[in-house]
């Protein structure tokens, strides 16, 4: 069946100051390199969200604004007809950014004498959201199993006897997994026994592959209290430029002190421009997502199986969720800045170094798949000649 999207278009997005493409040269040293790091999309966000955005351009005045409860019903609605979880309106905090919100979670619930768990290799604000605030870093490393990631529960249990909260990424960034309801019960027990506050970095739930279902933490916890789950359409709908999130917070103490940060941080978040595109896209962007994880789940499958037929000693599993690739580069016998110069120089492709993501992430690159297809074969093929003369 024909898609209403086309999603193979090709649209240049070099000097409309794209950090993705703009900053190559100051991020990679060369501008000569197809950018597959940072997580945005080379696609046009839907139709319904552009269309609002240019009906309120089309308003001559661009002042202070306020949040309608029409943003909040669209949230709800999403939610509730695409993860079948019920938000109540009284538990949103709308938020600048899941970052901003990692660490005004931090801030809200934490002392600076406190520790926090982060589960490496993770997206890389994890660290600093808990180094820039001054507490203290416990690592609770993924264990890497016939290439699927887990977690570690016994590690765990250890960690959060002298932690105060947990940052979990669900779906996970960058490794691409996808909790199961079993896992994240273990993981509410635990937190349960020694009183943790979980954050839950949800930034990826509507990217997901078929067969396999997400599982809102929150969702299936039987307990209000202590889970902080961070939602946002940016990802989804490719609109992270216009910085609009929110924050589901159940306990109305708890979604006080988060307001209370966000006072002192003297936040403004109601952006004419993000509320519009926000609400259309919950509103409106069902068909379009629908399309676009069918184009990337294809991508994803081919990518998988050109790396196994054409890739060695490159390895790499397929991700349940995000559009990100986790590639296994140990093999190739390369210390990390060798790893990073070999990817740059030799292949031409810009993906983001395994490091970034703690130290689990040595040996591993991140590449970014959501662009058209040729976009990807052209850095496939570059990555495999590439590899030609380095096996030579």
């Amino acid at each position: 069946m024909k898609r209403l999207f086309d999603f193979n278009e090709v649209i240049n997005r070099e000097f409309s100051n794209s950090l993705k493409y703009d900053a190559r040269k100051s991020v990679f040293g060369t501008p000569n390199v197809i950018p597959l790091w940072v997580a945005d999309m080379d696609f046009a966000s839907p139709p319904g969200v552009r269309n609002a955005l240019l009906q309120r351009s089309n308003h001559p005045i661009y002042g202070y604004s306020n949040f309608p409860e029409s943003i909040y019903e669209a949230l709800i609605d999403w939610f509730n007809r695409r993860h079948g979880w019920s938000i109540e309106r009284d538990w949103i905090v709308l938020s600048p950014g899941v970052v901003t919100s990692l660490h005004a979670a931090v801030l809200a619930f934490t002392n600076p004498e406190d520790a926090v768990i982060v589960q490496p290799p993770v997206y890389f604000p994890f660290f600093s959201a808990v180094n820039e605030l001054g507490r203290s870093l416990i690592n609770n490393p993924l264990r890497l199993k016939d290439g699927q990631y887990q977690i570690d529960f016994e590690h765990l249990e250890t960690c959060a006897s002298n932690a105060k909260m947990l940052l979990l990424c669900s779906p996970h960034n960058p490794v691409g997994r996808v909790w199961r309801a079993e896992e994240l019960k273990q993981l509410l027990s635990i937190a349960e026994k020694h009183d943790l506050i979980i954050v839950s970095d949800e930034i990826h739930a509507d990217l997901v592959y078929l067969p396999v279902v997400f599982q809102s933490l929150q969702k299936i916890s039987n307990v209000r209290k202590n889970i902080i789950t961070a939602v946002a359409p940016s990802k989804t709908f490719n609109i992270p430029g216009l910085n609009l999130s929110a924050l589901i917070i159940p306990e109305i103490a708890q979604r006080e002190a988060v307001n209370t940060i966000f006072k002192k941080m003297a936040i403004n978040l109601a952006n004419p421009f993000s509320m519009v595109a926000f609400e259309a896209a919950y509103q409106e962007g069902d068909i379009w997502l629908d399309e676009l994880l069918e184009y990337l789940q294809e991508t994803r499958n081919f990518v998988i199986e050109y790396i196994k037929d054409n890739l060695f000693p490159i390895q790499a599993s397929a991700p349940e969720a995000t559009y990100l690739i986790w590639l296994d580069c140990r093999d190739m016998g390369l210390d990390d800045t060798s790893l990073q110069n070999f990817f740059t120089y030799k292949a031409g492709v810009g993906l983001s170094p395994g490091l970034i993501f703690g130290d689990a992430g040595s040996g591993f690159m991140r590449m970014n798949i959501a662009a058209p297809k040729s976009i990807i074969m052209d850095a496939l093929l570059r990555i495999t000649a590439a590899l030609r003369l380095h096996t030579k």
